[in-house]
């Protein structure tokens, strides 16, 4: 029993490395004025949010350093190099030194990878510590990164509201602090055990109370905000406090492990209506896999890898048949991976899904000055930071709900990007108070269920054995997508730019809808696009899924 509490620790302090350690959906918060401190272009400052996800095309090195290293060792690393990328910003916005902009551009650099050396750790956490409820455990805590920018939000106002450059310093000593405090139950992990039914069951069950509590902590960022100093202080104390309570999970096991053998052991429960995608579903979909080789093939006929262009694998129209997935599970080492059809699909959903709506993120600060609500970054911020969380949580849904209402997950997937159009394009004719916070929330959601269910998605379609190789090969799709959108909406804004504003400064600023909205018609476009790709990726997907599904139920029936 001390081994389960212990277990539960560790999903709290995972918790907390997650909702700390979100540090670049905060740079749209002073990304104004570090603009102006560096004396740099639209162009130039949208190159240091990129060098930022350019350090996602490096989340391999964290997997590499786990085979040298301890797990505490490889999260101690992660925040001295965030300690370092943000502390030295810092120093450069209070002006105690100054750096060519090559420099702050290589502190981006090693700030965004930190954040990627922290996710894995919290990946090996998870998987390690909740083999048989990984898609629970994954997106409880992922959600949490998330609501990163709703505490430091918080944090900066009961410190000192009038500047943001505060963040930098935040962003620089929290995640420090949280290692710190993240360090003694991830040195006191419990060995491994494979957990009996009921085990499962129960952990199923705390899992549903976790998530409620999230929501809770998600409508508490949501909706209570600060007017002063002392009232965001009381508040955050409030936040600190809901981060804490998890901890009383290990008496809650205690105390029900006492309440089944003393009172609820003469009560018999009905099977768990939950069918997870966990460890038990990998051995299935080698048993899967196996029973497709071995059938006849004159019943099923399996698409060789290397399409010849015939119709034998899909009974779709001819742009539905090259090299259609046919089993879930099966593993796909990197040559096989780029040469799938169904994989560039899915890389061009994210790129015009989920990427889109992270430089959106980035250029928060300049959309808010540009059309007058710079006083409003904070809140447009912790609206973008809520609602990503409560997609996040959503994410978890398909599994949650899979006995009601099955849907294959890429369905899901394209369901999530209708928001994102019509966001861009509500942005785009309409520039009102509104619409600003509307629209920011729907690209939020939008972005929120696809960062968190994209792990899962690579999984099932690739198979969980390549999973961490294949979904750092998707994820290159990031830095490319924020330098190309981003770009592209710094020319469109430094083209309407003028000097002498006085918001901030001496350098270029713009002002108006005209600097943003040919940028949201294009967004909008390319989304568009995203959402086509994710719809045919599902009509291809969708009689894997089907078989899937078939087969686990009739297994679970004999």
């Amino acid at each position: 029993m001390a081994g389960q509490s212990r277990k539960w620790m560790i999903l709290v302090a995972t918790i907390w490395i997650q909702t700390f350690t979100g540090t670049n959906f905060d740079f749209s918060a002073y990304s104004s004025e570090l603009k102006a401190v560096l004396g740099v272009s639209q162009v130039q400052l949208n190159y240091l949010a990129t060098a930022s996800d350019l350090g996602k095309m490096f989340g391999w090195s964290s997997g590499l350093a786990l085979m040298y290293l301890p797990l505490w060792a490889v999260m101690f690393t992660a925040a001295l190099m965030g300690f370092i990328g943000y502390g030295v910003q810092w120093l450069i916005m209070q002006k105690v030194i100054a750096l060519p902009y090559f420099v702050v551009f290589l502190l981006c650099f090693l700030a965004g990878c930190s954040i990627c050396w922290f996710n894995t750790v919290c990946f090996i956490l998870c998987i390690k510590n909740f083999s048989s409820n990984q898609p629970l455990a994954l997106s409880l805590t992922v959600s949490f990164n998330g609501l990163s920018t709703a505490f430091y939000n918080l944090a900066e106002k009961s410190l000192n509201p009038s500047s943001t450059t505060l963040y930098l310093l935040l962003n620089a000593f929290i995640p420090l602090l949280t290692s710190v405090a993240a360090l003694f139950p991830i040195l006191l992990q419990p060995p491994v055990d494979v957990l009996s039914s009921d085990a499962v069951k129960r952990d199923q069950f705390i899992f549903i109370a976790l998530n409620l509590w999230a929501v809770v902590t998600g409508f508490y960022l949501l909706f209570l905000h600060s007017l002063n100093a002392a009232t965001a202080r009381f508040l955050f104390a409030g936040a600190i406090f809901l981060l804490v309570f998890p901890f009383g999970i290990p008496g809650v096991i205690y105390a029900r492990d006492w309440f089944h053998r003393t009172i609820y052991s003469s009560f018999q429960l009905p099977s768990s209506g939950f069918i997870l995608v966990d460890a038990d579903d990998l051995e299935f979909h080698e048993e899967l896999l196996s029973q497709e080789n071995n059938v006849d093939d004159s019943t099923v006929h399996i698409v060789s890898r290397q399409n010849t262009g015939t119709s034998e694998g899909c009974s779709c129209e001819t742009v539905m048949k090259k090299d259609c997935l046919t089993v879930l599970g099966e593993d796909h080492k990197a040559p096989i991976l780029l040469r799938r059809v169904d994989f560039w699909l899915y890389y061009l959903a994210y790129l015009c899904g989920g990427t889109i709506g992270l430089v959106y993120s980035n250029n928060l600060g300049q959309i808010a000055q540009s059309l007058g609500y710079y006083s409003m970054t904070s809140r447009l911020i912790t609206t973008y930071s809520s609602f990503s969380f409560f997609a996040r949580l959503l994410s978890a849904a398909p599994d949650l709900i899979r006995t009601k209402l099955y849907f294959a997950r890429t369905g899901w997937l394209a369901i999530a990007l209708l928001p994102m159009p019509m966001a861009y394009f509500l942005l785009a004719v309409n520039s009102g108070e509104a619409a600003v916070h509307v629209g920011t929330a729907l690209v939020g959601l939008a972005m929120g269920f696809i960062f968190a269910a994209a792990v899962s998605v690579t999984s099932e379609l690739f198979g969980p054995n390549s999973v961490g190789v294949n979904h750092n090969i998707l994820i290159t799709n990031i830095p490319i997508g924020s330098l190309v959108y981003g770009v592209l909406s710094a020319v469109v804004y430094d083209s309407h730019a003028e000097f002498g504003l006085g918001l901030m400064g001496d350098s270029m600023v713009c002002m108006g809808r005209k600097c943003y909205g040919l940028t949201f018609v294009f967004w909008g476009c390319i989304s568009i696009l995203g959402l086509a790709s994710s719809l045919l990726l599902f009509l291809r997907t969708r009689p894997a899924y089907d078989r899937f599904e078939q087969k686990k139920r009739s297994t679970i029936l004999y």
